[in-house]
């Protein structure tokens, strides 16, 4: 009878032992993407300070500056994982546009806000990609943990569901590695 008890206790331990590493898993992925979605919301509220020292140089380019403005909307109203990352692969390769334009407008590149701003949000872009990085790693060991025997039987039980990972996809990696073309009417 002793020996069934403590059997039993182990069990039980053991499963609250799965069930609480399944939990912190979790938690861990909702912190990882909280910290994204600081960073993001940070470069949204960047861009309309960076879109409007440029538009004071570079009046013609509407059509850039409106690229920029449509992604910045587009990437402002997706949500999960999947979706936000190819919102934001769009976000960033207009944002390119805008950095070349300081190339090609002498007075802009000189300019000490334009150049501020470049520079936070390249330095938001950086720690874009440091907490993407690490809200994927997070995901892959929640992930992990709910296929692997046995404690996806507690994850199913328990219905714990895998996330997303924050990725763009093949095309989306492709275009984001080309320069981006500046056009002069």
């Amino acid at each position: 009878m002793l020996v069934a008890l403590i059997i039993l206790a182990v069990l039980v331990l053991y499963v609250i032992a799965v069930y609480n590493g399944l939990v912190v898993a979790r938690q861990r992925v909702k912190e990882a993407w909280s910290t994204i979605d600081t960073q993001l919301k940070r470069r949204y509220d960047l861009i309309p300070n960076l879109l409007e020292t440029v538009k004071g140089y570079a009046k013609h380019e509407k059509a850039t500056l409106q690229a920029v403005i449509e992604a910045r909307n587009a990437a402002m109203k997706t949500t999960g994982a999947d979706k936000k990352g190819k919102a934001e692969e769009a976000l960033s390769g207009t944002l390119k546009s805008i950095f070349a334009l300081g190339e090609a407008y002498p007075d802009l590149k000189a300019n000490t806000n334009f150049l501020e701003l470049q520079r936070e949000l390249t330095d938001t872009e950086d720690k874009i990609q440091a907490t993407r990085q690490f809200y994927n790693t997070v995901v892959l060991t929640l992930n992990t943990k709910i296929e692997m025997f046995p404690s996806n039987i507690f994850a199913n039980l328990f219905h714990f569901e895998k996330a997303q990972f924050f990725e763009m996809d093949a095309e989306e990696a492709k275009a984001a590695k080309k320069a981006p073309t500046v056009k002069f009417d």
